[in-house]
């Protein structure tokens, strides 16, 4: 089983209805002691960092990601829950702190001529770690969607998995041992956001 935290993100519909559709089995998860024995556990994200971090907070799910975390599990975070997994971020003089797995912080595109901010739409994947089983079958250079204006910074360069370019280049995804996480949304990447999720599912043993 596959619990996917349900904190009031927007899009917990979408992950659940695709993690579906990859043959997961799916609990939605709204307390920690919902989690139980899952396999896997996904923390999906739209919207502010701030209002993640304190919403996982009042539900006690930000202490129970983090054990989940340290059990050694898969373990994948999409979009804003990517952005949670570092130490702190600079959207809206954010004073929250994140769950600080890796180290780093989350930043804003910087303004320059031409670049729409934030972004959103299809933008392709440089794939920098294609022993990642995440990306098991994804072609260098595909295509996958974006909705944001921030993006983390990682201090460690050797847990990014892909690289995207907007503006300059960022980390669209990083991986280190059972941790997952893409700035994209594989839920809404069609083809490729399925079999991205597939592959987590495979590890998880759905």
């Amino acid at each position: 089983m596959i619990a996917l935290l349900d904190y009031g993100s927007g899009n917990l519909r979408s992950v659940h209805k695709a993690l579906l559709k990859v043959g997961a089995d799916v609990r939605i998860v709204q307390s920690p002691a919902q989690i139980g024995d899952a396999r896997a556990t996904v923390l999906p994200g739209v919207g502010a960092f701030d209002d993640c971090i304190n919403a996982l907070r009042k539900q006690e799910l930000l202490e129970a990601a983090r054990a989940f975390i340290q059990s050694g599990k898969p373990f994948l975070g999409i979009c804003v829950g990517y952005q949670a997994l570092f130490e702190k971020s600079e959207e809206f003089n954010s004073c929250a702190a994140g769950l600080g797995i890796f180290r780093g912080k989350v930043v804003r595109f910087s303004e320059k001529p031409g670049l729409k901010i934030p972004q959103i739409g299809w933008n392709q994947l440089e794939v920098v770690k294609p022993d990642c089983p995440l990306f098991r079958g994804v072609p260098n250079g595909s295509y996958v969607y974006f909705v944001h204006s921030f993006y983390p910074q990682p201090v460690d360069d050797g847990i990014v998995a892909t690289r995207t370019e907007y503006g300059g280049t960022f980390a669209s995804a990083v991986w280190r041992d059972n941790i997952f996480a893409t700035q994209f949304h594989p839920e809404k990447s069609q083809n490729v956001g399925l079999q991205l999720l597939a592959n987590f599912v495979r590890l998880a043993g759905r």
